[in-house]
């Protein structure tokens, strides 16, 4: 970062001086960087301005903003004074809908770097020398392939293939556990759940493997308790839940204490209602989040898509995310206008599954009002018997008349970033039913 002109050093010094405002004086601290982004980006960008034309006076004013906002080419989204070429440009892996390209300063992302060495610290993790496992995705292109692999070289990353889950993929996995000094495992929470089956089949714990491992932070998908249960089982070391948005920043991470510290150091996350007013703490809602350093590009009251609640313990510089309930599109509907959440929905068939060590992996789609097709992975096929017990149970959680679809696989259809998509509804839901 430091050869690319990302300023480290500044951003070490600016993140040090907001840890170090007092409990007391925080509020007032977030509610001073809150005007300073908004009053930044009316007065330098045009997006920006010509998405508020109506005057606010207070925070609860400024509207909230949504993806379908960004849909337009990223340099009619830049402040004045940025290009693309001077910028740090991404995009989204548009796993929750189409994927967008957005830009961070310079010195936003190294605000966000600073702050994640300072998060993996509370682990005894070096970002610069501790050896990172790495379960995330790649590109097909061979030469953006190639230039991924040397970044993660000079980032003390391996990273290993996602996209094979298959036992004698696992067991090269293991291999390279033995042999390699890895400090550390980050990446997608199901692919790391797929190498804790495997190492319960195997009967192996991986730490005793590698002993310099020290713990695995699991991202982008939902980590559910018993699948915590079960990497701190298999993996040897604690699990760190870490919640975050590419176009953002990490949105919350677990502490040694156990909690999921939202990022106020960067971030100012509300927790609101559909008419965009603040629901009170301990009540679920749809999270929004400021970016509070970003000039390049703005993110200012940004509906992430995804619904959670915030701990009635939380105050302004230690906000708790309680828990996160899912995604805005998550939800089923079905034919008498009922609409459970789907991960609700998920969790239930996974405890079902749970209780059969059989089923490693499995995806639920929703076809039509009344039909549910789970596909999933397995040494053998789901009995009829088993069948039958799983159609009782879901039917009396949704309701009666419904048709469940088992499938079998070998393997499941993952997206082009790797991740596996829980759940998905094809139905469009019915205004009347609104």
């Amino acid at each position: 970062m430091r050869l690319n002109g990302f300023p480290l050093a500044a951003a070490k010094d600016a993140l040090s001086e907001i840890v170090a405002v007092p409990e007391n004086s925080y509020a007032d601290f977030i509610d001073s960087k809150k005007q300073e982004i908004v009053n930044f980006h009316l007065q330098h960008n045009s997006f920006y301005r010509n998405l508020n034309k109506d005057a606010f006076t207070s925070w609860n004013d400024v509207p909230v903003m949504t993806k379908s906002d960004y849909q337009r080419p990223l340099r009619e989204r830049l402040s004045d004074g940025f290009s693309d070429k001077d910028v740090y440009v991404n995009k989204t892996s548009g796993s929750g809908g189409h994927p967008m390209v957005f830009a961070k300063d310079k010195m936003c992302h190294a605000m966000i770097w600073a702050n994640i060495a300072r998060k993996f610290a509370w682990y005894q993790i070096d970002l610069n020398t501790s050896l990172q496992a790495r379960f995330y995705g790649r590109p097909l292109e061979f030469l953006a392939d190639k230039k991924l692999r040397f970044k993660d070289w000079l980032s003390s990353r391996y990273r290993f293939d996602i996209f094979d889950l298959s036992d004698t993929a696992m067991a090269e996995v293991v291999r390279l556990f033995s042999e390699k000094k890895f400090e550390y495992i980050n990446g997608y929470t199901t692919v790391i759940v797929a190498l804790a089956h495997y190492l319960r089949k195997s009967n192996l714990v991986l730490s005793q493997l590698c002993p310099t491992l020290k713990v695995c932070i699991t991202t982008s998908e939902m980590l559910f308790e018993s699948d915590k249960k079960l990497l701190e089982e298999r993996l040897g070391v604690p699990v760190v839940n870490e919640y975050g948005a590419s176009e953002l920043d990490i949105i919350a991470f677990e502490d040694p204490e156990g909690r999921w510290l939202v990022n106020a150091e960067n971030l100012f996350v509300e927790i609101l209602d559909d008419q965009n007013q603040r629901v009170k703490d301990g009540i679920e809602g749809r999270i929004v989040v400021t970016a509070l350093h970003n000039k390049a590009h703005p993110f200012i009251r940004y509906d992430v898509g995804d619904y959670g609640v915030l701990d009635p313990v939380s105050t302004a510089k230690k906000p708790i995310l309680q828990r996160l309930t899912g995604r805005t599109n998550d939800f089923a509907i079905l034919p008498s206008g009922k609409k459970p959440a789907g991960m609700t929905f998920y969790s239930i068939t996974k405890a079902l599954f749970d209780d059969n060590a059989n089923v490693g992996e499995f995806v639920i789609t929703q076809t039509m009002t009344d039909t549910f097709v789970i596909d999933y992975t397995s040494t053998v096929s789901l009995t009829a018997a088993e069948t039958s017990h799983i159609e009782k149970v879901l039917s009396d959680y949704l309701e009666p008349g419904l048709t469940f679809v088992f499938n079998r696989h070998d393997a499941l259809q993952r997206t082009k970033s790797g991740k596996l998509k829980q759940f998905t509804s094809l139905v469009t839901e019915n205004p009347a039913n609104r």
